[in-house]
């Protein structure tokens, strides 16, 4: 199964499809599927961008996007990083406002014909997108959250990545390796000296992550590359075949 062919994965942020593509898509499968990538705008360290949550989620989508016949979106850019207040630059709305901004997307994607969504979450801090799908799933709405849990460790596993998803909690291995891959020129010097862990965070949500580091970074940031960045986006991508799956069949 094969996305259009006039789209590549080496395309930008925001997709290039016109209106006629996306007609010509729909028009060769039984349920239409849109891919929404949410990121965040959030402190990742004196290395990688604020932005970092947003392009990760973006490359998966794209790679998804290259692989299977949906409908590719831009991505929301700014989401829940209440825990990164502390550091300048981060910017956050409400749970309350990406809620209503998913549903919204999705209301108005099936008036077009467009009858199932994926989100694509590359912010573990937006733990609400969980009750968005469970919510639409059941008033009957076909919603799929990726990359699962069980995604993320498969394609740790295909990719090598040293680091378990507990200890590469921010700004770290996986998120490193992707920039390396899909955005170098997004990375500053450091991440090769910026190793910190703190794997006991069980009072995160009342200190934020200002009470678990000082630099901003959980993980094993020195242990990325672009070799493992490649291989972590393949893997998600034949991860999200099931996912496809559930989501057109029937």
């Amino acid at each position: 199964m094969s996305g259009s062919g006039i789209r590549s994965a080496a395309y930008g942020l925001m997709p290039t499809d016109t209106t006629e593509d996306v007609r010509t898509r729909g028009a060769d499968v039984s349920t239409q599927v849109a891919v929404l990538p949410v990121g965040s705008f959030e402190q990742h360290g004196p290395y990688l961008p604020l932005a970092t949550d947003t392009l990760v989620a973006c490359a998966v989508a794209r790679e998804i996007a290259a692989a299977y016949p949906v409908h590719l979106l831009p991505p929301v850019t700014i989401s829940c990083s209440h825990e990164h207040a502390a550091w300048p630059g981060t910017v956050s709305i409400s749970s309350v406002t990406l809620h209503s901004v998913v549903r919204d997307i999705a209301d108005s994607l099936r008036r077009s014909g467009v009858e199932a969504l994926v989100v694509v979450n590359g912010h573990g801090g937006n733990y609400v997108l969980g009750n968005v799908v469970q919510e639409a799933s059941a008033r009957g709405e076909r919603m799929a959250l990726f990359p699962a849990v069980e995604d993320w460790e498969a394609a740790r596993g295909d990719a090598g990545v040293v680091t378990s998803l507990l200890t590469d909690m921010h700004a770290g291995e996986i998120e490193t390796s992707i920039l390396l891959h899909a955005h170098p020129e997004c990375l500053r010097p450091g991440y090769e000296t910026s190793d910190f862990v703190a794997d006991d965070r069980r009072h995160l949500l009342t200190l934020g992550m200002s009470g678990y580091t000082d630099s901003g970074v959980i993980g094993r940031p020195s242990l990325g590359s672009a070799e493992k960045g490649k291989a972590l986006l393949e893997s998600l991508a034949a991860s999200f075949g099931a996912h496809f799956s559930t989501l057109t069949e029937g």
